[in-house]
């Protein structure tokens, strides 16, 4: 049996930490919002017709669609984090399509419908190049769920963006998604759905050969 203390202990532990903001965290597998056009970032087997001809990223209204999932890791396969691991400000990381293991990516080749940077989806089985590089810019320690951030480019300096414009066939309606040289409302994205790996769930114990590391 618990005692009056113990229950009143416990009670004050589960509502800190409700309060406590929940950082997103390595190895999570989560949807992104953007703030000014309330689009989720989306990606598919569907190449452009010009620029780079990789794999086209756009935005969708669509909120159940399993091509918006994007995997968390970290900025090369030798510099990985930890499952588990909350991601603090100014991280450098990697966003890899779940359905195509492709990872978000921009260059200096010209957007089709806006003539903004382009942004894809490149490499293979989630292995690409350091165009695949994003750094997290948050307000605080670590970026937190629901919280407005951007990611910078760190190879070009551009922030993700949706640029407003929306393609036709055979992607009719979706969004063109942009690098922008300045941050503005635009390059503001939020998590929503997703699986999110909680800090309680890496134990540190563990091999890297338990694969751990992303």
């Amino acid at each position: 049996m618990f005692s009056i203390s113990s229950l009143l202990f416990l009670s004050m532990c589960l509502v800190s930490a409700m309060a406590k903001p929940q950082a997103v965290t390595c190895g999570s597998v989560i949807k992104l919002v953007n703030n000014a056009h309330k689009i989720r970032l989306h990606s598919h087997d569907v190449k452009y017709g010009s620029g780079s001809g990789q794999q086209s990223v756009t935005g969708t209204t669509v909120k159940e669609d399993v091509n918006s999932h994007w995997t968390i890791k970290g900025p090369e396969d030798k510099d990985f984090c930890k499952r588990g691991e909350p991601i603090e400000c100014g991280q450098k990381i990697r966003l890899e399509h779940l359905t195509t293991h492709r990872n978000l990516h921009s260059h200096h080749f010209s957007s089709p419908l806006s003539s903004s940077q382009e942004v894809s989806a490149f490499g293979d089985g989630g292995t690409g190049d350091s165009g695949d590089v994003w750094a997290v810019m948050c307000e605080g320690d670590y970026w937190v769920r629901d919280d407005a951030m951007m990611f910078k480019h760190v190879d070009t300096g551009a922030y993700l963006a949706a640029s407003g414009q929306t393609f036709g066939r055979p992607i009719n309606g979706q969004m063109e998604i942009v690098g922008n040289t300045r941050a503005d409302g635009s390059t503001k994205w939020r998590t929503q759905e997703g699986v999110y790996i909680h800090p309680t769930d890496f134990d540190p114990r563990r091999k890297l050969g338990n694969h751990d590391e992303l």
